[in-house]
């Protein structure tokens, strides 16, 4: 994993409905119906969720955005509140002056933010995992992880040795830092170093570390676990 850089999303060619040559309605009515019932059945069986993480950013592909999903009953996600991303760090006294300065939309009111929902403390509802990212190359400078208590939201861990980017793993934090030499142009680290945290006795606390060299040939990498 190269953990903060994001991949160009395209959106995939489609072909002209009409272009098609028309084909003959050969299936008889029972089995149409029989097919609706197993597409029907193919669908639900799509929306399961592993772990019921939620991530949100402040873009979407566009062939996502298109899809037309069938209507169906709310799942957990569907009911998640969600937060003002923006609002808790302008709010927040433990985010350092240099990253709040520089936070500020890229265009009109979307700030450059992924937000992650998802259970690792013991919290009333959903953590919150905050990344912060520059603008022009989504690049990580600070990550942010917000536990429920009451009515808002407390601040419960804070990186900002950028370029990092925090997630949710089977509910645990995992914290990614990318490692660049002299050269290493953004797009291309020399590695990166990955720990994972694990919410105990009010705190997260350290329980592994992964430190991953990136070759510069053949696309090939070297990983070794502390």
């Amino acid at each position: 994993m190269r953990g903060l850089r994001k991949a160009i999303r395209d959106e995939a060619d489609g072909t002209d409905p009409a272009a098609r040559p028309a084909r003959p309605a050969l299936i008889a009515s029972g089995a149409v119906t029989a097919l609706a019932a197993v597409a029907g059945l193919l669908l639900v069986g799509c929306n399961a969720s592993s772990e019921g993480v939620r991530k949100e950013g402040p873009a979407q592909p566009q062939s996502a955005a298109k899809a037309e999903k069938p209507s169906a009953a709310p799942s957990a996600s569907a009911t998640r509140l969600k937060v003002d991303a923006a609002a808790l760090i302008k709010s927040d006294p433990k985010i350092s002056d240099a990253v709040k300065k520089n936070f500020k939309p890229c265009v009109k009111d979307q700030y450059p933010v992924d937000v992650i929902y998802g259970r690792m403390t013991d919290g009333s509802r959903d953590d919150v995992v905050v990344n912060i990212l520059t603008c022009a190359d989504a690049i990580g400078i600070g990550s942010y992880v917000y536990r429920a208590k009451g009515d808002s939201y407390e601040n419960v861990f804070s990186s900002e040795q950028s370029p990092v980017y925090a997630d949710i793993d089977r509910g645990d934090l995992t914290v990614t830092t990318q490692i660049y030499g002299s050269g290493d142009p953004v797009a291309d680290p020399s590695g990166e170093d990955e720990v994972t945290y694990h919410w105990s006795d009010g705190k997260f606390r350290e329980t592994g570390r992964t430190h991953t060299d990136f070759s510069k040939v053949g696309g090939t990498k070297s990983e070794n676990s502390g």
